[in-house]
């Protein structure tokens, strides 16, 4: 199933004008024509020093755009400089097409707001859990001939699956997530490693896996899959005061850059919600000068690194993409608003 993140842009009503502190990027082009790979941040960065704040000051014309919540390559991003405003219209432009007969191509797929590929994986896993024991509702009790590890096409048994639920993903046992300066217990993540469907109610149940990025054995966890979501993301700044740290890494990486996933010890708590954008900042360790043989110990100041893309939250923690880097993103660097 193509999972495809809208583009959701907004179409003003009225030709108010934008924030005083918007600023436009230096060098900014007076055009860019939209091709296959660009993200709406990488085209709204060309003309914006904020690109996340795209949705103040996108126009559409309904003529050229068919769904306003798309845009496809070929198409001209126009900069008003008056707003600023990008637009799909050039300057005075009605909207009245001459249409020329050719050969059109009908699979051009719309961009999305940010690289797909980055966080695809990331939209129905990992799962994050308050408490461990929630990994064990459903658990592989046995499998086909007593294998010690399964894959795709194979059969298992589960205990503990309700008649009413067919399609699940299995896990591993759930990893705790901890503050790295308060020790503090977040949550659990579980190991993703694959999905299996129902083929016989009972107790156990009998299913089939359909897919594996592991192997699969017995007193591994089973949960209800999820359809991954369609999400629409406006790229907005969270309301309340946020400050969270950095607490997780994809693979156990010990520093992170552009593009890269990572998980931070705030979420729902924090009123965070996919779109919010944060910044992040590098915490420097405290200095201590010899001055006369007497220490003095000085707190050196944060750094800012870069920008993520919340796109996932659970009760305290969330996952983001960074989108803007100015350096390596390691555990304990901080975020909050930009």
């Amino acid at each position: 199933m193509l999972r495809i993140i809208s583009v959701l842009v907004l179409l003003f009503s009225s030709l108010g004008a934008v924030a005083d502190t918007l600023k436009l990027a230096d060098n900014a082009p007076d055009s860019h024509t939209v091709v296959k790979g660009d993200t709406l941040w990488g085209i709204s960065g060309r003309f914006l020093q904020q690109p996340w704040r795209w949705p103040e000051v996108w126009r559409l014309n309904r003529v050229q755009i068919r769904n306003p919540h798309w845009i496809y390559p070929g198409q001209v991003v126009y900069l008003d400089r008056s707003g600023p405003y990008l637009s799909l219209d050039k300057p005075g432009d009605t909207g009245t097409q001459k249409l020329q007969p050719g050969i059109h191509e009908s699979d051009i797929k719309p961009i999305a707001s940010v690289p797909l590929d980055a966080i695809d994986a990331f939209l129905t896993q990992p799962l994050v859990a308050a408490d461990g024991d929630q990994m064990q509702q459903a658990t592989i009790v046995a499998t086909e001939e007593g294998r010690l590890n399964t894959s795709k096409g194979d059969t298992i048994f589960a205990r503990n699956v309700p008649p009413s639920v067919y399609d699940w993903q299995v896990y591993r046992r759930a990893e705790p997530i901890i503050d790295p300066l308060t020790s503090e217990l977040l949550g659990y993540e579980a190991l993703y490693l694959g999905t299996a469907r129902v083929r016989q109610g009972g107790e156990p149940a009998t299913l089939q896996i359909t897919s594996s990025e592991r192997e699969i054995g017995v007193g591994d966890r089973l949960v209800p899959a999820v359809e991954p979501e369609t999400l629409a993301f406006l790229p907005h700044a969270p309301q309340g005061k946020v400050e969270a740290r950095v607490v997780r890494m994809h693979d156990n990486l010990f520093h992170a850059g552009k593009y890269a996933v990572l998980g931070i010890g705030a979420g729902r708590n924090a009123a965070l919600e996919p779109g919010h954008v944060l910044a992040i900042y590098r915490t420097r360790a405290d200095a201590t000068y010899d001055h006369e043989g007497k220490p003095e110990t000085y707190k050196l100041p944060e750094q800012r690194i870069g920008l993520l893309f919340v796109f996932r939250v659970f009760d305290r923690v969330s996952y983001g993409l960074v989108v803007d880097s100015d350096g390596p993103v390691k555990i304990a660097d901080m975020v909050r608003q930009p």
